[in-house]
C-alpha cells in the first residue's frame, strides 16, 4: 500500500513538473508590471530586461521544484504546510515573470525541464536530511534570491518601471518566506553549502541570460 501511494505521488509531481515548465500559470494577485511601456525602452535595454527576467522566471520554476521536492521528503506536517503555501504563492512570479518576457517580446529558457529535474532532485535531498536543515536550506536560498533580486533591481533599465515592480515585489515575498522558515527553527547552513549554492546559482544565472 505504501508503495501504491508513493507511486501515485510521484505521478502528481510530475504532472506538476510539467504544468510548472509548459503550462501558462495562472494569477492569484493583481500583476505588479501594469502600466509600464515597452516602447519607452530601447532595443537594447528590451533584450536586456527580457534575459534579466528569463533569468528570474528560472529562479522561480527551480522554487517551485526545490519547494515540492522538500515537501515529498518532508517528515513534519507543519513544515510540508508551510512549504506548499511558499509554492502556491510563489506560483504569482512564475506567472508575472512569464507575462513579463512576452511582454518584452522574448522566450523563456530552453533548459527549464532540465532546471526542474535539478531543484527538484536537489529539494528532495535537502528534505530527506531533516526538517530542520530543510527549513536551513529554503531560508539560505531565499536570502541569495534576494541578493539576487536586489542585483537585478540595479540591472534593470531605469525605464523599464514593469520589470522593476515585478521584481521588487517577489523580493519581498522571498524575504517573507526566509523569515518564515527561520521562525519554525531553520539551521544555518554550511559556509561551504552556502557558497556551493552560490556557485550553482551563478552557472544558472549566466546559462538563462542566454538560452
Amino acid at each position: 500500500m505504501a508503495s501504491v501511494k508513493m507511486f501515485d505521488l510521484l505521478i502528481a509531481e510530475f504532472d506538476m513538473g510539467l504544468r510548472t515548465v509548459f503550462a501558462v500559470s495562472p494569477m492569484m494577485r493583481e500583476y505588479p508590471g501594469q502600466g509600464g511601456r515597452v516602447s519607452a525602452l530601447t532595443e537594447a535595454d528590451r533584450l536586456h530586461s527580457a534575459a534579466l527576467m528569463r533569468v528570474n522566471h528560472v529562479g522561480e520554476v527551480c522554487a517551485q521544484a526545490l519547494y515540492r521536492g522538500q515537501a515529498l521528503a518532508c517528515r513534519d506536517q507543519k513544515v510540508r504546510k508551510i512549504l506548499g503555501e511558499a509554492a502556491h504563492e510563489e506560483v504569482d512570479h512564475l506567472a508575472w515573470t512569464a507575462q513579463r518576457i512576452n511582454e518584452l517580446g522574448s522566450r523563456k529558457s530552453l533548459l527549464n525541464p532540465f532546471w526542474y529535474i535539478g531543484a527538484f532532485s536537489l529539494g528532495a535531498l535537502a528534505g530527506g536530511l531533516g526538517d530542520r536543515w530543510s527549513l536551513g536550506f529554503l531560508a539560505e536560498t531565499e536570502r541569495q534570491v534576494g541578493e539576487h533580486l536586489d542585483h537585478h533591481l540595479s540591472e534593470l533599465p531605469e525605464p523599464d518601471t514593469s520589470s522593476h515592480a515585478i521584481v521588487r515585489q517577489m523580493k519581498t515575498d522571498e524575504m517573507r518566506h526566509a523569515d518564515t522558515a527561520v521562525s519554525l527553527g531553520a539551521r544555518e547552513l554550511p559556509f561551504a553549502v552556502k557558497l556551493a549554492m552560490r556557485l550553482a546559482a551563478g552557472v544558472m544565472t549566466r546559462a538563462a541570460y542566454y538560452v
